[in-house]
């Protein structure tokens, strides 16, 4: 396996939603797209083997009493060797306490005491806390700006520009590490120590450590008495402006950190680096949603879509008109008539700079707008263009004219490369009709949670974009796609009558087949990539960077959803795939350099054309179409799983059945709903040449399981 690529947040009992979310951002914003930060509940910690893919836990703010009634025992005991055997802890506030050895919260205050061991035991002393009164919980009456002060140390030669000497920090109920700054030889290093007098009985000789680096074996901790997670423009400064008693402080207090935001970052970064995360070096902020742009192949291709919608929008949202009023989100629908009002934005530098103006005119609230995790109230804007296809100064990071013209040629090319074109009446519409944002919240999302718009829609309107702020994958993980990857989602309208005959799992592996054949077929060199495919929906390539072995890592993914609509299931199928950008785990790029680096002996003397993520698009959404007419006509054919199989992983793959250790070899897939066929084998010390027992049994996944494999579900074949 390559370096672990998840940075787990915990979310389950005791943790505070308003710090998880804050921690995801931040840490999202900081360490993509290296990592993959994803909530986890304590079920996962206890049940699954979410370790070999771990780099870091995290705690979050919240109750050290509840984290340690979920976890206590078995659960800790993992967490601890996880950080000996080289992981890394990271723990705020209530986090920092729950990974100390000693717990000390409010100590003579009988509504608030808190005294006791902790099991963890990172930080190899006592924390004690609240530093300052006034905490209480689920409230912000005690928050207030704690004061830190970094020591040059932390900085290194890189000290960040904007650090004046103090940092601001949401304090609310934080500890201070007792003894901290003499306890160098135990490996604790103190990164920051607070400004302000604590409002403790300490010594006079105490010093007042606020964040420390613990060196646990082979693995490392840092815990913050604080919340440097807590971003300014994350926060709304006028939260308590209808009852300031509820939060005295908590205006001025956003004011400063949001003043802090940069150089507190910085600091941040230096901490996450101290760990052995790979920080992105880049400066950024998060990236603000932009206007979808609706066109199409020939104008008539949406005349019928556009009249549906523009019946639709007739609602007025915070000034604004012609508002389409769906399920989950609200569009505006606005006609191009010209240049834009404002051309869109390419670098994060930019987004920051028009950060202010637009959250004002989006937010919809009054105050600064959420840019965490909840884009649901901000109106989403579809620029429609009749007459011409969108200009590179409405969409500079995707050119529309590649797109259609690639479209065509990959049908001509379909069309020649064999006989099925000539034999179904297939419609060559697919793509056809298309929108298109650079950063958008998620192009499934969009889709299916909006079903006034599902609706309207026909098989093949496409939806894509450049970067997601809230992609979704297996389960529920959620995380930002960065620039680099093919993202889009497809719509597939499939009649109800067909569901028993060509069941709807079966969609995705098409998609899957779609794929790699587009990939493959995308160049005379893309024939050679090393792109397989993982049950049931996952794209995974050999790892150019481990040629001594047969190492695999993903990257793409296909997400299908369904919904029921006047005797038709709609399909929403979700691509995404690694093209351009190489994080956190390679792409396609990197792929042909490989290649063409090892067919030219290492000499680099090669030219290479990047991957076009708008004729990849192209291809595969034209093979699909050819696939799915197979599909409606025959059935998921005979052919059809050689395709599949010519490309997996899993052929007599050895699988464990249950916890008693039967294990069963995969032979290929069910044809009736698309299951893995796995025959059992007898007990033998080598599985690969045992003998059946004759029994055959069907696994389906159970869609929740962190570690896939260890989620499926069985059920015996007569």
């Amino acid at each position: 396996m390559g370096r672990p690529l998840n940075v787990l947040v915990y979310s389950g009992t005791g943790a505070s939603a308003e710090s998880v979310r804050h921690t995801l951002a931040t840490l999202r914003l900081l360490l993509a797209p290296n990592y993959a930060v994803i909530p986890i509940a304590e079920l996962a910690l206890l049940k699954e083997p979410w370790e070999p893919s771990c780099a870091a836990i995290v705690f979050p703010g919240g109750r050290d009493l509840g984290y340690g009634s979920a976890l206590n025992g078995y659960g800790n005991e993992r967490i601890r060797n996880f950080v000996r055997h080289g992981g890394a802890y990271i723990g705020f506030c209530a986090g920092a306490y729950y990974a100390s050895k000693k717990c000390e919260f409010e100590v003579g205050n009988p509504e608030l005491e808190v005294v006791g061991a902790r099991e963890l035991g990172f930080f190899p002393g006592t924390c004690r806390g609240g530093a300052f009164k006034g905490f209480r919980y689920g409230e912000e009456s005690g928050a207030r700006t704690g004061w830190l002060f970094v020591d040059d140390k932390v900085w290194g030669i890189r000290k960040h520009p904007d650090f004046t000497g103090f940092l601001a920090s949401y304090y609310n109920g934080g500890g201070v590490f007792l003894g901290a700054d003499t306890m160098e030889a135990k490996g604790v290093e103190v990164l920051a120590h607070y400004n302000d007098h604590v409002e403790l009985d300490l010594p006079d000789t105490e010093l007042q450590p606020a964040a420390v680096y613990c060196q646990v074996e082979h693995g490392s901790a840092i815990l913050f008495g604080t919340h440097p997670e807590y971003c300014g423009f994350n926060m709304d400064q006028d939260r308590y402006s209808t009852n300031p008693s509820a939060a005295p402080n908590y205006s001025k207090m956003v004011q400063e950190i949001r003043q802090s935001d940069a150089a507190r970052l910085g600091f941040l970064k230096r901490c996450l680096s101290k760990l052995g995360l790979e920080v992105d070096s880049e400066q950024k902020t998060p990236p603000q949603l932009t206007d979808m742009h609706l066109s199409s192949l020939r104008p008539e291709y949406k005349t019928t879509l556009l009249q549906a919608w523009k019946q639709m929008a007739t609602g007025i949202y915070d000034g604004e008109e012609n508002i389409i009023e769906a399920e989950h989100d609200k569009f505006s629908l606005k006609e191009a008539t010209g240049p834009p009002e404002k051309p869109e934005k390419t670098s994060h530098q930019e987004y920051a700079a028009d950060m202010a103006i637009r959250g004002a005119n989006t937010s919809g609230r009054g105050g600064t707008p959420d840019h965490t995790a909840d884009f649901d109230h901000l109106v989403k804007r579809i620029v429609y263009h009749d007459k011409e296809w969108p200009s590179d100064e409405y969409t500079r990071r995707f050119s529309h004219s590649k797109y259609y013209n690639s479209l065509e040629k990959a049908r001509e090319d379909e069309k020649l490369a064999g006989s099925k074109w000539k034999q179904l009446p297939v419609k060559r519409t697919w793509g056809n009709v298309f929108m298109y944002g650079s950063v958008l919240t998620s192009t499934n999302s969009l889709l299916d949670k909006n079903p006034k718009l599902l609706s309207t829609m026909q098989s093949g309107f496409t939806l894509a974009a450049t970067t997601q702020v809230a992609g979704r994958g297996r389960g529920t993980n959620v995380w930002v796609a960065p620039a680099g990857s093919l993202l889009f989602s497809t719509v597939i309208n499939h009649p109800a009558a067909y569901a028993v005959s060509r069941p709807i799992v079966f969609i995705q592996y098409l998609a899957a087949i779609a794929i790699v054949q587009a990939i493959k077929s995308y160049s005379p060199e893309s024939q050679h990539l090393p792109v397989k495919l993982k049950w049931p929906n996952d794209i995974l390539a050999r790892d150019p960077t481990e040629p001594d072995r047969e190492a695999y890592v993903k990257i793409g993914g296909i997400l299908s959803t369904c919904s029921y609509d006047a005797g038709t299931y709609q399909i929403v199928l979700g691509i995404g795939v690694n093209v351009n950008n190489p994080r956190p785990t390679t792409s396609l790029d990197a792929l042909m350099r490989h290649h063409l680096s090892m067919k030219n002996n290492n000499s680099g003397n090669f030219e290479y054309e990047p991957f076009s993520i708008e004729s990849l698009i192209a291809r595969i959404l034209v093979r699909l179409e050819a696939l799915h007419t197979e599909f409606m006509a025959v059935g998921f054919s005979q052919e059809m799983h050689e395709a599949y199989y010519q490309h997996w992983l899993h052929s007599d793959q050895i699988v464990t059945l249950d916890a008693h250790g039967v294990q069963g070899r995969i032979v290929g897939i069910t044809n009736d709903w698309g299951m893995l066929k796995v025959d059992e084998l007898e007990k033998s010390d080598d599985p690969k040449t045992a003998r059946t027992t004759g029994k055959r049994w069907a696994l389906r996944s159970d869609e929740n399981s962190f570690d896939f494999w260890q989620g499926l579900i069985r059920s015996r074949i007569p």
